[in-house]
């Protein structure tokens, strides 16, 4: 009952954010140029959310500069990934690597039905064990189970966009950037609750039959974090499993996930008794 609610919650969202679009753009066509304008400002965005949800992941993948991974390349990911989707009952969604050193994964794409994406990393590939990469798929598979993939998608598109637009002013870009990054950030927060991480990783654990995989995992990536340098677009930052950014500058604006202790304290609590099993080993 919990994960429906959270699905239904997810998807009202999703609709929300085209329809306040296309009427606040209807509204300022109509006095702009009346009728037709307005016709043509709403329907602009309906056009524009159409593609957006056919074309969510590639759009995500596209910006990131992940390509797809061949089976051939990883078949024991493969395999974890297959078996994980038909564990939480979605298609299984397409695999993308990230050709690059630092340790991270992110999903992006429309939902439980198709049409969604995971990326890993090379350098998560390269350090994490089999128990923690499998912990962090079925965290990304979570988030796509629960329809948060396309929410979290369709936020960073936005967010990313209207960051963007600070690059058309020129000499007036940082104080354009100053304006639209705070504007950005604070959509990112209104749209994506943080306990959104809590409920997949409790999903996770279910799927791995362990939570001591992901939590192992969460601790890796804090450690990676401090190794290895990372640039991204900050906006970007609600689809990873955990942010990877600096808490400083503008990635701390759009910090949607809940503290790191916090996540690794709930998931060892879902096996309360690993620490007598691991002295008794």
């Amino acid at each position: 009952m919990r994960d429906r609610l959270l699905i239904v919650r997810n998807v009202l969202k999703c609709w929300v954010i085209p329809v306040v679009v296309g009427v606040l753009l209807g509204g300022l066509g109509w006095k702009l140029g009346g009728y037709r304008v307005s016709i043509l400002s709403a329907g602009s965005i309906v056009l524009l959310a159409a593609a957006i949800y056919t074309y969510a992941d590639r759009i995500v993948m596209g910006m990131l500069g992940a390509r797809e991974l061949v089976q051939g390349e990883a078949p024991a990911l493969y395999s974890t990934v297959e078996r994980l989707a038909l564990s939480a009952g979605i298609v299984k969604p397409k695999l993308y690597v990230l050709p690059d050193s630092y340790p991270r994964a992110l999903s992006a794409g429309r939902g439980a039905g198709g049409g969604s994406g995971i990326a890993v990393s090379i350098g998560l590939m390269g350090v994490a064990s089999p128990a923690e990469l499998e912990g962090i798929v079925a965290h990304e598979i979570a988030h796509i189970r629960h329809r948060d993939v396309l929410l979290q998608t369709v936020v960073v598109i936005v967010a990313v966009c209207l960051v963007e637009l600070s690059r058309v002013g020129g000499a007036l870009q940082r104080a354009l950037l100053f304006v639209l990054a705070p504007v950005a950030a604070s959509f990112v927060h209104l749209m994506l609750s943080p306990r959104r991480e809590f409920a997949a990783d409790r999903t996770a654990a279910e799927l791995c039959a362990s939570p001591h995989g992901l939590a192992d995992a969460l601790l890796r990536l804090e450690q990676a974090m401090e190794l290895v340098p990372f640039e991204a677009a900050p906006a970007t930052e609600p689809l990873y499993t955990m942010n990877p950014f600096a808490e400083k500058g503008l990635g701390a604006l759009f910090d949607s996930h809940p503290p790191l202790g916090e996540r690794v304290k709930r998931l060892r609590a879902l096996d309360p008794e690993w620490k007598e099993r691991l002295r008794a080993a």
